[in-house]
């Protein structure tokens, strides 16, 4: 067990000296499988990448990666961005609403995060500086809306993460429904009542046209209903049951095609671009994939989950004890590794011991895909704050970044306790739903 509890550490030196995450993952996992079995490791190594590559359900990720990178780059995203700020322009701080319900939606369309939040960024930033927002207001409501990507269906990570833990994929996103909806909700609540006890002030002379409303209807019904209709037949098919995740993850991919010739931007230029971001992002996830999935094949082969069943057992943790230790370490593994990784790590290690307790296993899986969505967002290895720093002005600090998030992160913190001491926020959905 003496190279089992060696392997995390090392994981994580070769992480903060920049190695990237999957060739850290592979590296100690050949030298933990080559202490463990001799010239037989890559033998057994192989074995754990090929059943990885092979495994049906994450063939929907490059799916849901494509259906994003359509409807961000023929332009359909920009359309729903205008609907959202102009019917929610009235409301105090309208744009910051607006920004979030963007979030929400595209996240619902898309379920990648790095690409919603720098979609998200690259239109909201420039008009909520003319609407006299603050940095720190700016960062925190974009980095809040792109990390939505994490907890509203058809969320990639939780494709993954039922795919780990051998559960439904269906039953997974219906349980994360209501927190998310919550999420969402508690978000714009706050934002309101930000932007009512210290309202925006617009710079120079900057006023937003009037638009009659007619005209807000017709950008309405041609903008945000074919979305909703897309997201619709998405989780529809999915939740019925008439559709596989692979299959219905096709279905969207399909329909952000058709939305793109409907809006009359389809063209090879804009299609070649988003099969090289599906290309891109996808390689990197799946490669994280077959590299995490080695790791944990070796760190059992090398007694890591009796380590772990040993701590258990002399620390005395009840069920809950376990579980806050859990979420304790998820949250922590966030800080340094990427969320792919996080997953990797922590499903296959915990699942067995969930499921020996008894604890519903949709209840437990939302409250961790919530904790992974609070650390994308915890200063200082936040992931979201680094996609957000790549779009930023120069002015936009790493500090300002920093204070933005805090009352999201709290927030999210909020929701984790509203589902911890109320599981039917996550498990009654599913059991009135699924496969319906």
């Amino acid at each position: 067990m003496t190279i089992a509890a060696l392997m995390f550490p090392a994981l994580f030196v070769l992480v903060l000296t920049g190695i990237p995450i999957a060739f850290s993952l592979a590296i100690v996992s050949a030298a933990a499988g080559i202490a463990k079995f001799g010239p037989h490791a890559f033998a057994q190594l192989y074995g754990a990448f090929y059943s990885a590559s092979t495994n049906f359900i994450l063939a929907a990720i490059p799916m849901f990666v494509l259906m994003g990178a359509i409807l961000e780059r023929s332009g359909i995203a920009e359309r729903l961005f205008k609907v959202m700020q102009i019917w929610m322009s009235r409301l105090p701080g309208g744009l910051a609403v607006a920004t979030i319900a963007m979030g929400a939606v595209f996240a619902a369309a898309a379920g990648v995060v790095g690409a919603v939040e720098v979609m998200i960024g690259m239109m909201a930033i420039p008009a909520m500086q003319r609407g006299g927002y603050r940095n720190s207001q700016i960062a925190g409501t974009i980095c809040a809306g792109g990390s939505l990507g994490t907890m509203i269906p058809p969320s990639v990570i939780a494709v993954m993460y039922a795919s780990l833990a051998q559960m439904s994929v269906g039953e997974l996103l219906a349980g994360m429904m209501l927190p998310g909806l919550l999420m969402v909700g508690l978000f714009i609540v706050y934002l309101i009542i930000q932007g009512v006890l210290a309202p925006p002030v617009p710079t120079g002379d900057h006023v937003e046209p009037e638009i009659a409303l007619g005209e807000k209807l017709r950008m309405t019904v041609t903008s945000l209903l074919p979305i909703c209709a897309l997201i619709f037949a998405v989780l529809g098919s999915l939740l019925a049951g008439i559709a596989s995740p692979t299959e219905a993850a096709s279905v969207g991919a399909v329909g952000a095609t058709l939305l793109s010739i409907f809006y009359g931007r389809f063209n090879l230029a804009m299609l070649f671009e988003s099969l090289k971001i599906t290309v891109r992002i996808s390689a990197m996830i799946l490669l994280i994939v077959a590299a995490g999935t080695m790791f944990m094949g070796t760190f059992a082969a090398n007694g890591g989950s009796r380590m772990i069943r040993s701590f258990i057992e002399a620390a005395g943790f009840g069920d809950t004890g376990m579980i806050i230790f859990f979420l304790l370490i998820v949250l922590l593994l966030g800080f340094v590794l990427d969320w792919t990784a996080n997953v990797l790590i922590a499903v296959p290690l915990f699942t067995p011991f969930i499921r020996s307790a008894g604890i519903d296993p949709v209840w437990f899986g939302t409250m961790m895909i919530i904790v992974i969505q609070t650390s994308y967002l915890t200063p200082p290895m936040a992931s979201s704050i680094f996609y957000l720093k790549s779009i930023a002005p120069p002015d936009m600090t790493y500090g300002q970044m920093c204070r933005g998030v805090v009352p999201f992160i709290l927030l999210q913190i909020a929701t984790l306790l509203a589902v911890a001491f109320f599981p039917a926020l996550s498990t009654w959905l599913p059991s009135q739903i699924v496969g319906f």
